[in-house]
């Protein structure tokens, strides 16, 4: 008997559940708003992972699933709704008062099983949440081939690409934001910030190029400013590295979060090697610019074949270590770089200033083991 009441109250509930819509006037979709709050949510994650408050187990976890509700949000706010009028709205009511309890205790007699234990919590916890983001992701991959000048479509997906570790497709699609949305600081920065994830670190020119298009747009982007000053620092420039990360601390807001993790990048810059990396002269940059990218790169592979070599012959030369381990990360040899850095350190044991550069430039890099 406690059964049925129980499955009475339930019926009951269920109908209340379908008719309370129908006597609401329909709202709004909030899918926009609820787009623009998970993407600060992603912000918001990733600036506390690399304050240090969560671990990166938790932070992945909270990625996956805001990045999952993103995706949902987004899909929603595509979604047309559907207006109805008030006739089929009193078919609809009775529907739901007369046939929704027969049809559900006729299916329950049929097929229900109230002695049939239910799923543990535990195990429904354990389902995998990354495989619904991939399947999202794919839904609006689906999309966007279908649609690829949908501009609002790219920039909610390059987010979660960035989350998913797909650097390559986050580029390309911060790239189509830039194109059908239009340029601004926020998406040029994205988009440069996603560069220098795909370059593992490694601030590009191109990356350099599209910054500095983010700052002709707003001044005072923070994100555009610090990446130039990482750009500084990659290129020796460390004089420039500091001057650019103290207007930084200088000018964010009070409660900026990312404050002390520029602090850390500038203590380090300031006890770092003030002079600049000699780079290539007038005449190589000229025939650098008339040679097609193949040729260009087997150029500037040359020239740091070069280098190693007169660094294999007289290891004395710091500064050379540190451009060599710079250049083979920029050509994405990173096996090549960290050889180098074992050779650079082993060229100065016992030079504690010169280590804690050359630990400063590795973990600027990303090279660090």
């Amino acid at each position: 008997m406690t059964l049925w009441f129980l499955l009475a109250i339930m019926t009951g509930a269920a109908v209340f559940a379908v008719l309370w819509p129908l006597g609401r006037r329909a709202a709004l979709p909030s899918g926009g708003y609820d787009v623009r709050v998970y993407r600060d949510q992603l912000d918001e994650i990733g600036r506390d992972r690399a304050a240090g408050r969560i671990g990166e187990a938790e932070a992945e976890a909270a990625r996956i699933e805001v990045s999952r509700r993103l995706l949902a949000a987004a899909e929603h706010e595509t979604s047309e709704p559907v207006v109805t009028g008030p006739g089929r709205k009193r078919v609809v009511a009775l529907a739901a008062l007369v046939l929704l309890p027969l049809l559900s205790g006729g299916l329950y007699l049929t097929l229900g099983s109230p002695s049939l234990p239910g799923q543990p919590l535990m195990a429904r916890a354990k389902a995998p949440e990354a495989s619904s983001v991939e399947q999202l992701v794919a839904q609006v991959e689906a999309h966007l081939a279908n649609n690829p000048q949908d501009g609002r479509g790219w920039e909610v997906v390059a987010p979660v690409y960035m989350t998913l570790g797909r650097y390559e497709d986050a580029v390309r699609a911060l790239r189509n934001s830039v194109t059908y949305n239009g340029p601004t600081a926020t998406r040029e920065t994205d988009l440069g910030e996603a560069m220098v994830a795909e370059s593992r670190g490694v601030v590009t020119l191109e990356a350099k190029q599209t910054f500095q298009r983010a700052l002709t747009l707003d001044p005072r982007e923070p994100r555009a400013r610090y990446f130039l000053g990482l750009s500084a620092q990659q290129e020796g420039r460390m004089a420039e590295a500091v001057a650019t990360w103290r207007d930084l601390i200088a000018s964010a807001p009070a409660d900026a979060p990312w404050v002390p993790f520029v602090r850390e990048e500038l203590a380090r810059a300031e006890g770092a090697p003030q002079q600049a990396a000699p780079g290539p002269n007038a005449d190589q940059m000229a025939a650098a610019a008339e040679m097609d990218p193949q040729q260009r790169q087997q150029m500037i592979a040359g020239m740091v074949e070069g280098l190693a070599e007169k660094l294999r012959k007289d290891g004395s030369d710091f500064e050379g270590w540190l451009r060599l381990v710079r250049a083979y990360t920029v050509l994405g040899e990173r096996d090549k770089a960290k050889s180098a850095a074992a050779d650079a350190r082993r060229a100065v044991a016992g030079d504690t200033d010169k280590i804690q550069q050359l630990d400063a430039l590795l973990k600027g890099l990303g090279l660090e083991s």
